[in-house]
C-alpha cells in the first residue's frame, strides 16, 4: 500500500503510539532509571517522543525519539 500522507504519516503516528504504550516493558529494560513521563507528540511531521527519567539518585534525563518514515521505494 503506497503512503499518501507522510506530514506525519499513519505509520509514524502507529509507532508513536506503540512505543508509548510500551512505557512499563521499556522501562524494566533500564538499569537504575524510572520513566516518570513520555509526552508523545503526533501531530508534528516526524512524530516525537520526549521521555523524561529520573536515575537512582534522582537526577532528571531526557531522552528524545523521532519517528521518521523514509519515502516509499517503489521497487519490490
Amino acid at each position: 500500500m503506497q503512503t499518501e500522507r507522510y506530514n506525519p504519516s499513519p505509520l509514524e503516528v502507529q509507532v508513536a503510539n506503540a512505543i508509548e504504550k510500551l512505557k512499563e516493558q521499556i522501562e524494566e529494560q533500564l538499569e537504575h532509571n524510572k520513566i516518570v513521563e513520555i509526552k508523545n507528540n503526533t501531530t508534528v511531521d516526524n512524530p516525537q517522543l520526549n521521555i523524561y527519567l529520573q536515575d537512582q539518585d534522582g537526577d532528571q534525563h531526557e531522552v528524545v525519539i523521532k519517528v521518521i518514515q523514509r519515502i516509499d521505494n517503489s521497487q519490490s
